[in-house]
C-alpha cells in the first residue's frame, strides 16, 4: 500500500493551500476535492487541535509571563490569537499589558475598545468577560 502513497503524490501533487483544480474545483493536499468532498468530523477535529497547539507554542514563546496565566485567561489570549493571527494579537499592547500585570477590569475595557471588538462583536463580549472574571464564557 505504501506505493499508493507515493503514486498519488506524484500524480496529484501535494498543495498545502487550496487551488483550483483542473475543473474548477477548489482542492487542497493531495488532491482532496474540498468542493464536493469537504472534510470530515475529525478532520475538522484534527485541523483545529493543530491550530489551538501553534498558538499556544507561540504564546508561550512569545510572551514569557503566558505560561503563568490560568486556564481561562490563556484560553482567551488563545481564541484571540485564532481570530487574529498571534501577530495580530500581539499589536494589542494595552491589553496585554494589563493582563500580564493582573489588570484585568483594564484588559478586559482595552478589548472592548478596540477596532477588533467592533468586528467581531459577540466574541469580543465573551473573552473580555473571561479575561475580567477568570470563568469560561
Amino acid at each position: 500500500m505504501d506505493n499508493i502513497y507515493e503514486q498519488l503524490r506524484r500524480d496529484e501533487g501535494v498543495r498545502l493551500l487550496p487551488y483550483a483544480d483542473s475543473v474548477g474545483k477548489l482542492t487542497i493536499g493531495v488532491g482532496r476535492n474540498l468542493t464536493d468532498v469537504g472534510i470530515t468530523q475529525d478532520e475538522a477535529t484534527m485541523l483545529l487541535t493543530n491550530d489551538v497547539t501553534k498558538v499556544t507554542n507561540q504564546l508561550a514563546e512569545l510572551l514569557p509571563w503566558f505560561g503563568a496565566l490560568d486556564a481561562v485567561r490563556a484560553g482567551a489570549l488563545v481564541n484571540m490569537g485564532f481570530n487574529l493571527g498571534v501577530v495580530g494579537l500581539l499589536s494589542f499592547h494595552n491589553t496585554l499589558t494589563c493582563i500580564e500585570f493582573g489588570q484585568w477590569d483594564n484588559a478586559a475595557a482595552a478589548m472592548l475598545s478596540s477596532k477588533w471588538a467592533g468586528q467581531v462583536g459577540a466574541r469580543a463580549t465573551r473573552l473580555a468577560e473571561q479575561i475580567r472574571t477568570g470563568t469560561w464564557q
